[in-house]
């Protein structure tokens, strides 16, 4: 499958195997995702009928082996999130929340017990996981959360709130961080647990085909086999937001990507005085700087794909990626609704969706500044935090 955008013979990069993962999951998109997603947008529905299917193509925490999972790589994880997003980032949102967040906090972090329990039902799409880290008033500083649990006769009590908490009003299982007399911990928490209570956020200008919540933590009773066993501190959580940040550098670029030909397309058909838009010079100018950068985001994802495949991936480097793709996407994006005109304000045309989405990628898991400053800290040895 050739790309209207690629200039370099991006496929060449890519093994066979690759290709293949990749383009079933593009037919995926196109057939179940993209014929719909103008309307889940604007009657902001996350279709849950489309779960069974991503678990059938082994999208559910495709990049963990074992327990049902389809232990993928990180280049075909990242491949199979550039064309979900292509679709709508809620969508491949969903994935990066199942796998990247809830079911890798488990995996990495769980107990024996807690792996089988979860993972295989996650794996299958027959449970759905959340991830709880931010609260209303701790986002960029998940340090100074206030969500405690406390101990009581051997058992946990949590109690706090979490905001922009993806799929929890649908979710079966919880993993919630919390402050603890020994430091953050992480718990598997059972939505039906009494106590626990998530509440879609609405309305929303941004991620409509998508949930997020806030969840009320009140007196949750959890036994001491809920707490993730294998981590303390906030290396726990950041552990998993590494690997949720990692799809969005690919993700966003399936976002561009689809933005473009979106416009690319249009440009061509679409007559002015007499002859198409992508005649004009003012046109092809800017077809030719989003196309620049689409073939320069993806040789960088694919550059950090192979280097987490290789387990060379550091921290910052994913700084790299998420702080420049989701930078250069939603730039992508907007430019790309410029050559569409006033048609490109319907939801017939998918450039300005795509652009709305990413004003919530480029602020979830870790927005603009904190990426900067993780790269500023990088180069002069200078920590500007606070």
């Amino acid at each position: 499958m050739s790309d209207p955008s690629d200039l370099i013979d991006f496929d060449s990069l890519l093994s066979s195997e690759e290709r293949r993962l990749r383009d079933s999951v593009r037919s995926f998109v196109d057939s179940e995702i993209k014929p719909n997603i103008a309307g889940w947008y604007e009657r902001a529905v996350f279709p849950l009928e489309i779960i069974p299917e991503m678990a059938k193509l082994g999208l559910l925490g495709m990049h963990l082996k074992g327990y049902g999972c389809a232990g993928r790589s990180a280049v075909e994880y990242g491949l199979a999130a550039a064309e979900l997003e292509a679709g709508d980032s809620g969508l491949r949102t969903f994935v990066s929340v199942q796998g990247s967040l809830a079911m890798s906090a488990i995996y990495k972090h769980g107990s024996q017990e807690q792996k089988q329990e979860w993972l295989p039902a996650m794996a299958a799409g027959d449970a759905i996981g959340c991830f709880g880290l931010t609260e209303p008033s701790a986002g960029s500083d998940p340090g100074s959360m206030t969500t405690f649990a406390r101990r009581d006769k051997g058992d946990w009590v949590l109690n706090g709130s979490k905001r922009w908490i993806g799929l929890a009003s649908v979710a079966h299982v919880a993993i919630i961080w919390a402050q603890t007399d020994e430091g953050v911990r992480g718990f598997v928490v059972p939505t039906a647990t009494p106590g626990f209570t998530a509440t879609p956020i609405e309305p929303k200008l941004s991620m409509r085909a998508s949930i997020q919540c806030d969840v009320e933590l009140v007196d949750v009773r959890l036994p001491s086999t809920a707490a993730l066993p294998n981590v303390s501190g906030l290396k726990g959580p950041f552990s998993c937001l590494n690997e949720a940040r990692y799809g969005i550098i690919w993700g966003a670029m399936g976002a561009a990507r689809d933005a473009f030909e979106a416009a690319l397309d249009y440009s061509g058909t679409r007559l002015q005085f007499d002859k198409p838009l992508a005649g004009y010079q003012l046109t092809q100018q800017k077809l030719v700087n989003m196309a620049l950068e689409i073939n320069k985001g993806f040789l960088l994802a694919l550059h950090l794909g192979r280097m987490k495949d290789a387990g060379k991936l550091r921290p910052e480097q994913i700084s790299v990626g998420k702080l420049n793709n989701c930078r250069e996407a939603i730039e992508i994006c907007r430019e790309s609704r410029t050559i569409l005109g006033g048609n490109g304000i319907t939801l017939d045309y998918s450039p300005l969706r795509h652009a709305n989405n990413l004003e919530s990628v480029r602020t979830y898991e870790g927005t603009d500044e904190v990426h900067t400053l993780i790269l500023g800290s990088k180069l002069t040895g200078i920590p500007a935090f606070r």
